[in-house]
């Protein structure tokens, strides 16, 4: 990930940030998000789990439960017809072990990470590829950074 504006801080003192507060904090970045995200995801719903379950790890071919910090459900835009009935909500998981692991690991803070993985997830509701996520990531990072 990318270097983090200094206004992107932990608020929690030391003390891991419960489910509720990790909800807060997904609210709070989802409100950073570029608009051109935020305005075709707005019923999008927020989960917040210790651990993806067994059956989406395995699913996926995940071995380690620590290396998914966080899982779009739903059809994409790219799979969903202009009449089809929908079946499943769309929902973004955000996993808060895996989350808080990443960030002891590499210093950054919560609500950065949390960021980049809405960023990552809502990509994939649009069927971009991690190619066009990370450019998108960048230059989200580069308006942050521009607006301290």
């Amino acid at each position: 990930m990318n270097e983090q504006p200094e206004d992107f801080n932990d608020e929690f003192d030391g003390e891991e940030p419960d489910e509720g507060r990790f909800l807060e904090m997904a609210s709070a970045a989802f409100a950073t998000i570029p608009e051109e995200l935020r305005n075709h995801v707005k019923g999008i719903a927020f989960h917040i789990e210790d651990f993806a379950d067994d059956d989406i790890l395995d699913e996926m071919e995940i071995d380690d439960e620590y290396e998914l910090l966080g899982l779009y459900q739903g059809p994409s835009l790219g799979e969903a017809g202009f009449n089809d009935i929908r079946q499943d909500l769309n929902r973004i998981f955000l996993y808060r072990e895996p989350i808080l692991d990443y960030c002891d690991e590499t210093g950054e803070t919560v609500e950065w990470v949390i960021r980049h993985v809405l960023i990552h997830e809502i990509g994939h509701h649009f069927g971009l590829s991690d190619e066009d996520m990370e450019r998108i990531e960048q230059e989200s990072d580069d308006q942050a950074g521009n607006e301290n």
